[in-house]
């Protein structure tokens, strides 16, 4: 079986929760703090064509530095992902990375539909 990657963050409690499941289902994961290890703009990129999605989309609008960035206005990809990849508290989280299929575990059953692919 292919390894899971959950992309998170300790403060988060659906980050927790998620982690938590797959602990409790005895699910290997590897875990990356992407808040410690900043993802680089490759790595946000990818997780966008994983998840279907645009930069938009992955954005933590409530987040203070979003509005500081005046990041509402802001379109450009490559700038949104320059933002993330700076600013990683802007990316939703979590991120359940399984192969070559990702989602965000909000709500947790996003995640429960895609182990259950695998299991």
């Amino acid at each position: 079986m292919e390894e899971i990657v959950i992309w998170h963050n300790p403060r988060c409690s659906k980050s927790r929760n998620a982690l938590n499941l797959l602990e409790e289902k005895n699910i290997d994961s590897k875990v990356y703090k992407y808040l410690e290890s900043k993802p680089t703009q490759e790595e946000i990129t990818n997780i966008l064509e994983l998840l279907s999605i645009n930069a938009k989309d992955l954005l933590r609008k409530s987040e203070a530095v979003y509005k500081d960035l005046n990041l509402k206005e802001e379109n450009d990809e490559n700038r949104l992902i320059d933002a993330m990849a700076e600013n990683p508290i802007l990316i939703e989280r979590p991120i359940i990375i399984k192969g070559n299929e990702a989602v965000i575990a909000r709500p947790i059953e996003n995640m429960e539909l895609l182990l259950k692919k695998y299991m």
